[in-house]
């Protein structure tokens, strides 16, 4: 597959050959959900907590005595039958994170590249660097290239300047190659890959 290389100003500049092994495949919804589930799982905080009979804050005296009152038997106020008891089996910290191998996870990251350039969504930036760190300049280039909502890949490290420049710009992330994930890239509407991020991602693809 080729496509058309640009600079931040628009002009071209050459053409780069993608190999159809990572970003020629018929994309499948079912590898990318899997993905997708395994991220998220595991950037769930899981620091859900209930309080249990045990640690509420009522007197754990009987309230009242076993026989004759014509009542149900009960201990203290502490119960779950009672309004402000412990909570039975509620949630505990726990982590949400599940297994998913490795090859699986390269799979998922080749299928979502495919989909950007299935798609047209996929545009390749000759290189990710700017003389200055100012976020005017950057936020014009932009806006002239019609990225809205885009994510930028760059090769092994992402330049200083463009990056420091592209942090407070709405709608625009910058990720080294290595950072590179399913769901980021689904989730922007244009995704830009450096020359440098290409030959990283093949490499680490392959």
């Amino acid at each position: 597959m080729k496509l058309d290389v640009i600079k931040l100003d628009g002009a071209k500049a050459g053409t780069v050959d993608l190999g159809d092994e990572i970003f020629g495949l018929d994309p499948r919804a079912d590898i990318l959900h899997r993905v997708v589930r395994w991220q998220r799982n595991k950037a769930q905080a899981g620091t859900h907590k209930v309080k249990t009979r045990s640690e509420t804050s009522y007197s754990t005296k009987k309230i009242y005595r076993q026989k004759g009152t014509g009542g149900a038997r009960h201990g203290d106020r502490n119960a779950p039958i009672f309004r402000k008891g412990g909570v039975y089996k509620g949630p505990t910290p726990r982590s949400h994170a599940h297994d998913l191998p490795k090859k699986f996870r390269k799979l998922g990251l080749r299928h979502a590249l495919s989909v950007k350039a299935k798609a047209g969504e996929l545009v390749v930036l000759d290189s990710a660097e700017i003389a200055e760190a100012k976020t005017s300049l950057l936020a014009k280039s932009v806006k002239a290239l019609g990225w809205k909502r885009a994510l930028v890949i760059d090769g092994v490290s992402v330049n200083e300047n463009f990056a420091q420049a592209a942090r407070n710009i709405e709608g625009l992330d910058v990720l080294p190659s290595v950072g590179a994930n399913v769901y980021d890239i689904l989730r922007r509407d244009t995704l830009v890959i450096t020359k440098a991020g290409v030959e990283a991602l093949e490499a680490r693809l392959k």
